[in-house]
């Protein structure tokens, strides 16, 4: 297939599909299983980010006077419309993301949790009231929408993370411009046809294409008000300085280099569950993903013979296929990327116990991108690799004697996303909940990650903000707080002085 058979995608502004009026080119939407091209994304401009901004701004009175509950009714409609097309979303992003069709299900199914999440903001929207704070006067805080919210997506979530957002923000009576990736433009394509069909207000939700220059112009827009962020943490400290610096509110969520901790009593077959499926699914490309394992005492001995194996029988290939166990990284580059960090391990003395670097199998395109599992031990906290975020399916080891140490260990990283620790003993457990350093925490659990009633609560360099993704944390961000206090001289109470007598 060439670039040219290939649908060139439009931008959703003010209620329409439009084509980008300012591209400066175009990218390649690829399928990083078979290196074949499914699309082609404008790079759109500034008068098309322009354009969206304005559609949103214009269409923020008519959605904000339309009623909190018949907001979440639209939510309502929307989630049912979600719950429809569930299986065409799975398997877009599978196609121009990788992930195995599981995985993607498993997205796909945790988008539409946040849009039911949404819903309660009858409830979760309300403020509260305090009557006679002083003789006849009563003080309220109200909620009300921050104005226009843009999201900037990474690809790794092509369904649930935009979905962190958009569903709060317009259940709380905002507009949102939404940028995703370039890499995987397609699944959003498709969840903006649904709330095309909604009939909202238009210019409520807007869809721009693009690259650096709409993110720019994004941090820059005087006509956007909050911004929320997903990418590495570099990035995200940059998004979070430039719209700070011009007025924003923002949440910018970066990277992570997240551990799991392993002590001698782990219930080993449970452990190596959650390890393998922590590690090496959506291919080791998610933030919470746990890419060192800290063993305590003897549990590296009792571990290590079935993790290996365990990883050694996963399955590499198309995600498509419902047999497949580890799909492809998001492009060659990337897994060249990947490739380059276990290079370096091994030249700084670490020891491969699993190579997937000469991945191979039946039926494997040779344009794909893919990298078998692959675990480096006896790795050292000051490694490249035992610091920096991978993101591919690379699980490195580290060797310690006591819980102290692993806490130690743990704490020592500059991230502080999620960690787990795998453990019968709750007094081990207490002890590492309460001093580890990091948002999230899994007991027995390999991904941490929290449903969408909870904040996805990141730290460090993890996060940069004050207002974390979704639960409660979700409606504070998209919401401002108004305090009004009051009194009426015709309540016949008196007329006490405020100053005076409160």
């Amino acid at each position: 297939m060439t670039a040219t058979s290939t649908r060139l995608l439009d931008n959703y502004i003010g209620g329409a599909w439009t084509a980008a009026a300012a591209a400066s080119g175009e990218l390649e939407v690829t399928n990083p299983a078979t290196g074949g091209a499914l699309a082609r994304v404008p790079l759109s401009g500034r008068a098309d980010l322009d354009a969206a901004v304005d559609a949103a701004r214009a269409a923020l009175p008519q959605w904000r006077a339309v009623s909190v509950i018949a907001r979440a009714r639209k939510l309502f409609e929307l989630r049912e419309r979600l719950v429809a097309r569930q299986e065409d979303l799975a398997r877009s992003v599978t196609t121009e993301m990788g992930k195995t069709i599981a995985d993607a299900r498993a997205e796909v199914a945790r988008m539409i949790e946040m849009v039911e999440a949404a819903t309660a903001v009858p409830t979760t929207m309300q403020g509260r009231i305090l009557e006679d704070v002083s003789r006849n006067i009563d003080a309220e805080t109200i909620r009300q929408p921050v104005g226009v919210c843009a999201v900037i997506a990474p690809f790794n979530f092509p369904a649930m993370v935009p979905f962190w957002f958009l569903p709060f923000a317009i259940a709380c009576g905002n507009t949102v411009v939404l940028k995703p990736s370039e890499q995987v433009p397609l699944t959003q394509a498709i969840a903006f046809e649904e709330l095309d069909a909604l009939g909202l207000p238009a210019g409520v939700v807007n869809l721009v294409n693009g690259g650096r220059e709409v993110v720019e112009g994004i941090l820059e827009h005087p006509g956007i008000d909050a911004v929320s962020f997903v990418g590495s943490a570099p990035v995200a400290k940059l998004v979070y300085e430039r719209a700070a610096q011009a007025g924003k509110r923002v949440q910018a969520l970066g990277g992570a280099k997240n551990h799991m901790v392993v002590m001698p009593d782990a219930v080993i077959d449970k452990t190596v569950e959650g390890i393998i499926g922590s590690a090496f699914g959506a291919a080791g490309q998610r933030c919470m993903a746990g890419s060192v394992v800290v063993t305590v005492g003897d549990a590296h001995d009792r571990l290590v013979p079935a993790l290996v194996a365990a990883a050694r029988a996963l399955q590499v290939g198309d995600g498509l296929d419902e047999r497949v166990e580890l799909g492809p990284v998001i492009s060659c580059q990337a897994r060249d990327r990947i490739a380059g960090y276990v290079e370096r391990a091994v030249a700084d003395g670490a020891k491969l116990l699993l190579d997937g670097r000469q991945v191979d199998g039946d039926g494997l395109d040779p344009a794909g991108a893919y990298l078998g599992a692959t675990i480096v031990d006896g790795a050292t906290p000051d490694m490249e690799i035992a610091r920096e975020e991978v993101f591919g399916p690379v699980l490195t080891l580290i060797h310690v004697q006591t819980l102290d140490e692993a806490i130690a260990l743990v704490n020592g990283s500059r991230f502080g996303n999620g960690t787990s620790i795998f453990t019968e003993s709750g007094a081990s457990v207490r002890r590492y909940r309460h001093e580890i350093q990091a948002g999230m925490v899994g007991v027995n659990i390999g991904v941490a990650a929290p449903v969408a009633f909870f904040p996805f609560s990141g730290w460090k360099d993890s996060f940069l903000g004050d207002l974390h993704a979704h639960g409660t944390d979700g409606v504070e961000f998209f919401t401002r707080k108004k305090t009004v206090t009051t009194r009426y001289f015709s309540s016949g109470q008196g007329s006490g002085s405020y100053f005076v007598e409160r």
